[in-house]
């Protein structure tokens, strides 16, 4: 007979599972609410490169921005935020902006996304 006792017993108490069910639901909420963040901030990486190979002068790439900002639904930033440079007559453009992501009462998650026509993700 090989009996055990119940000190060797090994396992996950139901308070245990409780916080950790708490844990896992407060990441899933934080989670949910910053990946359409995430994804748009792709979709302006994506414009914004856009809007660099399709104009040549700052107002062509402003308008170009904004054409495709709308179709994307992007609300986050405009062409007026843009930031827009030529390096080696090649046009570059930069942007920046903040995105508060409200959590619970007065607690707020501050993201904060930069990106260039140049390179990848800044």
């Amino acid at each position: 007979m090989n009996h055990q006792r119940a000190s060797s017993q090994r396992g996950i108490s139901l308070i245990g599972l409780l916080f950790l069910g708490v844990v896992l639901a407060c990441v899933a909420i934080v989670g949910a609410k910053v990946v359409p963040t995430a994804t748009e901030f792709m979709a302006i990486q994506k414009a914004v490169k856009k809007a660099a190979a399709d104009g040549d002068t700052v107002p062509a790439v402003r308008a170009s921005f904004d054409r495709t900002a709308s179709v994307d639904y992007i609300t986050a930033i405009s062409g007026k935020d843009l930031e827009v440079t030529k390096v080696n007559d090649k046009v570059v453009v930069n942007f920046a902006y903040d995105k508060e992501i409200p959590l619970f009462g007065p607690a707020y998650l501050l993201i904060k996304y930069t990106g260039s026509s140049a390179s990848g993700y800044n």
